[in-house]
């Protein structure tokens, strides 16, 4: 049952991660940047999950990037592209949608219990 709950609330993360990481695109970050901010606001991402989905949604044309080399150390940074603003307004839109679906049905569930006798 443990397996199957940690496999379930995986795929639960995976389909909000694009939405997650776009969220706070909005002004420049870099990756331990953007990692530690997801892990302020309990939304905590992998750096090994992270930097393969910013290459993605950049060569998708949802992100920019640009290199700072003023510092030690060079840090690639990332941003909503016009397009991956755009994206973004859709997608958390859809996910307002369907968060409001999800409740409807949750709370019809929690409803349907209290109709039912407790032996």
């Amino acid at each position: 049952m443990d397996e199957l709950m940690s496999t379930l609330i995986v795929e639960l993360k995976r389909g909000t991660l694009v939405l997650s990481v776009l969220s706070q695109l909005r002004s420049p970050e870099y990756g331990y940047s953007l990692v530690q901010k997801l892990e302020e606001k309990q939304a905590a991402i992998e750096a090994n999950t992270l930097y393969p989905l910013l290459r993605r949604l950049e060569k998708q044309g949802l992100l920019t990037s640009e290199w700072d080399t003023t510092e030690n150390r060079p840090r690639k940074y990332y941003i909503l592209s016009p397009t991956g603003k755009a994206v973004y307004e859709k997608l958390k839109e859809e996910w307002m949608q369907m968060s409001r679906q999800l409740a409807l049905l949750l709370k019809e569930d929690d409803e349907d219990d209290t109709d039912r006798p407790v032996y």
